[in-house]
């Protein structure tokens, strides 16, 4: 019974935490805007959610190089993806792909999906609870 509670909220549960993921790499390219040579990256969040969707039991980060420590298969909350360079839409002297413009841009839309991502969380949570109590 609770397994399958758990299942119908799989869906919500993973893009949340795949939009709180996502939060964290923006906010990392927002605080090194003034490194010189950091490169922006962020997350394909279609492909992140359809990978999750797909094989929930594999949501771990690529190791690219030998000395990538590696991640362990998720157990619930934790989630990995795959993190994407950003192409620079102008390229600054100091090597930085970082504009501001458009993390605030992703940063915003990104919080604004979080958020319509908990209403709808809420929302099955309150059909689940008038089922429950029977429509009363």
């Amino acid at each position: 019974m609770l397994d399958k509670i758990a299942h119908y909220f799989d869906f919500q549960q993973q893009a949340l935490n795949l939009r709180a993921k996502r939060a964290e790499v923006i906010a990392s390219n927002i605080a090194n805007a003034d490194t010189p040579n950091y490169k922006a990256v962020d997350i394909d969040f279609a492909a992140a959610l359809q990978s999750a969707q797909g094989n929930p039991s594999r949501l771990a980060m690529t190791v690219t190089d030998p000395a990538h420590i590696a991640s362990q298969p998720a157990t619930g909350g934790s989630v990995g993806a795959e993190l994407k360079y950003r192409s620079a839409v102008q390229r600054s002297l100091d090597g930085n792909t970082v504009d501001m413009d458009v993390e605030r841009a992703a940063f915003t839309d990104n919080a604004m999906q979080y958020q319509s991502t908990l209403t709808f969380l809420n929302r099955r949570i309150s059909g689940l609870n008038d089922a429950i109590k029977g429509g009363q």
